[in-house]
């Protein structure tokens, strides 16, 4: 009775997979390994797209939230209502075309009594619509415009606090998104609309001009990038330093060197590999990622390097970024490999009106941007290279560049305080404010806040190379601190006269800082920096002295009352 169990057992054990003739399980090749996404669609590219792009968007958002009313709100340093105002009497009229055209915003629409109440509102739609976007990694159309108009209406008002080449860069990248999306359907695949090589394309012109860009304005400008010297001051002088870039200055010259020639061949040369095929083309997407997350870590650029990652990503299609999605039955991988086994046994949709109308846009858009660039390309074959600029108010299509000068000497502005009656006497004592992240406090350790942004630290850095006559902000922040003014204050770090009467005097004075050495007695005695005073940048000013300059640039002077 034995003998027949063991035919019976086999049995039992074979019908457990599949035999030698059956086809593969979903997901698997002949081999029994789970199957390997093909080359050439971008569907999970899309949805890593979009996500880097709203954590860019939710971080500037954020910063927005957090510092506008200071800087350009009712009572900002430079209000935006008295900017649109002027913009106004340029045009000889109201919110005309002329006007609208030259700063394109939403505020031209809202009623500028209340206009902290209207920045807060469009910071608030941008986190919300950004951290949707960011959680569920799809968006449409008119998610991805709301985020760019919202954005533009900002950058537009914003002066000299939104005059950074990332803000235009966010609003180009912004622009690009709007084209990865359907128009209404939310979701991360939406089979009718696969990403479009055209605004994949459009996202690797756009990385290409970046670094390209970034490394001829160097070539160009400072001696330093020419003879390879300029790391040996990079660290020190540049606008926000963090902790590492303390240790990193202190380098070895021959690493300084190797830096400099580094930071050239991944600016100059490697941009290259975007047009060389698909290999390289991941190659160049894999250099250029790793020489940003270096450049966050060295130092505090705002969100720069974030968002200069968002193009990079479009250098990988799904082969290549399918590691990042889990390969479970009904996942997101799964079902791309689905797709791709439909598509490549002939099965293709039938054509709809919709898919036509879009492809139609998607070719427009392409035209549009080869048209915008023409100038952009033409700047940089030029000697007389300007980076950072625009050459239309929507942004669509700028200019990049970075550093393109060193300087070899780090200057700050140290703003000081006294509660004696005489600015001149001898015993007048002096007290300090300190900022958020720039230096001033010797022993307070380098801040480290990327990708967030300190818009007036960041400000103060190049004041401090300036003169305050090409600052005028700065003196309305001096009067600010003679009121104890609160709203201000929340952008510093210490005010020495928190819980008393306000400073009778604000002054303005000129430092040269440097790292101390690690290791040596100033590190020992707990100084990262050590200081020397170059002389006055401005003079004592008290309430007085300050409201008639308040009343001829139309600034609230009865907030100095």
């Amino acid at each position: 009775m034995a003998a027949p169990e063991e035919p019976l057992r086999r049995r039992k054990v074979g019908s457990a997979g599949p035999g030698p003739g059956s086809p593969p399980g979903p997901g698997r090749d002949p081999a029994g390994c789970p199957a390997r996404l093909g080359a050439g669609t971008f569907w999970l590219t899309r949805i890593v797209l979009l996500r880097a792009l709203a954590f860019v968007y939710f971080v500037a958002f954020l910063v927005a939230f957090h510092q506008n009313k200071q800087l350009i709100g009712d009572r900002g340093l430079l209000p935006c209502r008295l900017y649109l105002r002027s913009v106004q009497q340029h045009f000889r009229g109201g919110a005309g075309w002329d006007a609208v055209s030259y700063a394109p915003t939403l505020l031209w629409l809202l009623d500028w009594s209340h206009m902290d109440s209207n920045l807060d509102a469009i910071a608030l739609l941008g986190l919300g619509v950004s951290s949707f976007i960011l959680v569920t990694g799809c968006a449409n159309m008119v998610l991805m415009a709301a985020l760019w108009v919202l954005y533009m209406s900002l950058v537009n008002v914003g002066q000299v606090w939104y005059s950074f080449g990332w803000e235009s860069q966010l609003l180009e990248t912004g622009f690009l998104g709007i084209f990865l999306c359907p128009l209404w359907t939310l979701s991360r695949l939406p089979r009718g609309t696969p990403t479009s090589r055209i605004v994949v394309w459009g996202f690797r012109w756009l990385i290409f001009r970046i670094m390209l860009g970034a490394g001829l304005i160097k070539i160009r400008g400072d001696q330093c990038w020419r003879d390879l010297t300029c790391m040996d001051f990079h660290y020190e002088t540049q606008p926000v330093p963090n902790p590492v870039a303390y240790f990193l200055h202190r380098s070895p010259w021959w690493v300084h060197r190797i830096e400099t020639l580094g930071n050239h061949f991944l600016e100059l040369v490697v941009p290259f590999f975007v047009f060389l095929g698909r290999r390289m083309c991941v190659l160049h997407g894999v250099l250029q990622i790793l020489f940003q997350v270096v450049l966050i870590i060295s130092g505090n650029l705002s969100f720069l390097n974030w968002l200069t990652i968002v193009p990079s990503i479009a250098c990988f299609d799904d082969a290549t970024l399918g590691f990042l999605f889990p390969s479970g039955p009904g996942g997101l991988k799964d079902q791309v490999l689905k797709m791709q086994k439909k598509e490549g046994q002939g099965v293709q949709p039938m054509p709809r009106y919709g898919c036509m109308v879009r492809q139609a846009v998607n070719l427009a858009m392409g035209v549009l941007v080869a048209w915008l660039s023409i100038p952009v390309v033409l700047n940089l074959l030029s000697p007389k290279q300007v980076m950072n600029s625009s050459f239309n108010p929507l942004r669509i299509v700028n200019t990049y560049g970075a550093f393109g000068s060193i300087t070899k000497e780090r200057t700050e502005v140290i703003l000081q305080g006294t509660a004696s009656p005489n600015a001149s006497a001898p015993d007048a004592v002096w007290e300090d404010y300190e900022f958020k992240c720039k230096p001033g406090d010797l022993r307070r350790r380098p801040c480290l806040i990327s990708p967030y942004h300190h818009r007036l630290d960041w400000l103060m850095w190049f004041a401090a190379f300036q003169t305050y006559e090409h600052n005028e902000w700065i003196l309305h922040l001096a009067g600010k601190l003679l009121v104890n003014d609160a709203q201000t204050l929340s952008l510093l770090a210490f005010n020495p006269f928190a819980g008393r009467a306000p400073p009778r005097w604000v002054r303005g004075e000129h430092y040269r800082y440097k790292f101390s050495w690690p290791g040596g007695g100033h590190a020992a005695d707990g100084k990262w920096w050590i200081r020397r005073r170059l002389g006055a940048y401005f003079p004592p000013l008290s309430l007085q002295d300050l409201k008639g300059y308040f009343k001829a640039r139309e600034w609230p002077y009865t907030e100095l009352e």
